[in-house]
C-alpha cells in the first residue's frame, strides 16, 4: 500500500512511499516537516524522508493495526496507538522502543502529545482518555465521563 506526498503549490505528485503491506489509516508530518509517519492495517508504523521519498524506519511491535501517529513537539518521540489497545512511544533518531502504554481495555484510537511534550493523551474504544507522562510512562490519569469510543 502506498502514501502520496503532493505538492501545496501546483497540485502536483511529488513522491509515492511504498512499503506498507495494508490499507494506511494515518498519517503525520514531523514538526520540521523533513520526515512522515504512517500507520498502517499491517501492524507496523514507518517513518519516510519528505526530502526523497526513501524509508527511514519500520517500527514494529504492534499486535494489531496502527490507528493514530503523531510527533512530539520537538520531533524526538513518534506515538502510535493501536488496536492491540497499546499506545507506544519511539525514538525517530534510531527507531528504538521507549514505552509501551498499556493500560486501556479496548483499542487505542488516537494519539496526541501536550504542547510540551510532557504528556500524551490516548483515546479508547473503552470509553476513556488516558494521560501519560513520557518521561517515564506512568499514567498520570484517566478520563471516564464518556459515554461511548473516543
Amino acid at each position: 500500500m502506498t502514501a502520496k506526498l503532493w505538492s501545496t503549490a501546483d497540485g502536483s505528485l511529488q513522491r509515492t512511499l511504498t512499503g506498507h503491506t495494508g490499507p494506511l489509516d494515518y498519517v503525520a508530518f514531523s514538526p520540521d516537516g523533513a520526515l512522515l509517519a504512517t500507520g498502517s492495517q499491517d501492524f507496523t508504523a514507518k517513518l519516510w524522508s519528505t526530502a526523497d521519498g526513501s524509508l527511514q524506519r519500520t517500527l514494529t511491535g504492534h499486535t494489531g493495526l496502527v490507528a493514530s501517529v503523531t510527533f512530539s513537539p520537538d520531533g524526538a518521540l513518534l506515538a502510535s496507538g493501536s488496536f492491540d489497545n497499546t499506545a507506544k512511544l519511539w525514538s525517530t533518531a534510531d527507531g528504538s522502543l521507549q514505552r509501551t502504554l498499556m493500560g486501556h481495555t479496548s483499542y487505542v484510537t488516537n494519539v496526541a502529545f501536550s504542547p510540551d511534550g510532557a504528556l500524551l493523551a490516548s483515546s479508547s474504544g473503552d470509553h476513556t482518555v488516558k494521560l501519560w507522562s513520557t518521561a517515564d510512562g506512568s499514567q498520570q490519569r484517566t478520563l471516564t465521563a464518556h459515554t461511548d469510543a473516543v
